[in-house]
């Protein structure tokens, strides 16, 4: 009888878990809410963290512009040892965000994409001077990898939301094609931000990109949905995003 008891109990768990969770997100099946994504343009430092030390080795310059159902995502990474800019171009549908183009420039290699029917580019790595052409078929509907981040500030946050979003990403030495990221859990906390205490959501994510090896940690403002600060934890290792105001 006992045993029987257990056994319904997991049953029960184990139900309730899988229906508290969406099905997987895609740009055909989504709650993510389009009014909370502002044209804006905001810069982040880029910090990493040595016990308790933070050194600034960088920003990041996001611009975010809506127009004639579009969305344009361009972010400029600017690192302090390094006289070149990361350059990065997304273009998403506006309610949808099926994507539509993504541009990635840096030193080591240049990548583009265009999403229609079939994925269309190349990725050009400038250390072997190796141009790969990309033509790429999917079976399921999926978000860019470059967009998921901006995506998670948008679906409807609360305690222990989770969900897992599709997503494409191009690397030709790791997995190629669509692949997922997890949120894996959501928490309403407060932040110390510029010496005042804001409620916000925390939102602990992980990806198919890096074995989910990396834990991302988004900390989103609740009343503005502005992101405030990015986590990033790997192998013991820590460097922060943080929004500068």
């Amino acid at each position: 009888m006992k045993h029987t008891l257990y056994l319904v109990i997991f049953i029960i768990n184990t139900t309730l878990s899988i229906f508290g969770q969406e099905k997987q997100l895609t740009p055909l099946s989504h709650s993510a809410d389009e009014s909370l994504l502002k044209s804006e343009t905001y810069v982040m430092d880029w910090l990493i963290v040595t016990d308790t030390t933070e050194v600034k080795i960088g920003e990041v310059v996001t611009q975010i512009q809506k127009k004639n159902a579009v969305i344009y995502i361009i972010t400029q990474v600017k690192m302090k040892q390094s006289k070149s800019e990361w350059v990065d171009s997304t273009t998403v549908a506006a309610e949808s965000f099926k994507p539509l183009y993504h541009a990635s420039y840096n030193e080591q290699r240049d990548m583009v994409l265009k999403f229609d029917e079939q994925i269309k580019g190349y990725y050009l790595d400038k250390k072997t001077a190796i141009k790969t052409e990309i033509l790429e078929e999917t079976q399921q509907p999926f978000f860019d990898s470059n967009f998921y981040p901006q995506l998670i500030r948008l679906l409807p946050l609360k305690d222990s939301y989770s969900t897992s979003i599709s997503i494409f990403d191009y690397n030709p030495k790791s997995k190629v094609g669509v692949i997922a990221a997890t949120v894996k859990n959501t928490k309403k906390t407060t932040l110390n931000f510029n010496k005042t205490s804001i409620p916000v959501w925390k939102v602990e994510v992980t990806d198919d990109i890096s074995d989910n090896n990396v834990l991302n940690t988004y900390y989103i403002d609740t009343r503005t949905r502005k992101l405030l600060m990015h986590e990033i934890d790997f192998g013991g290792r820590k460097m922060i995003m943080r929004l500068s105001e």
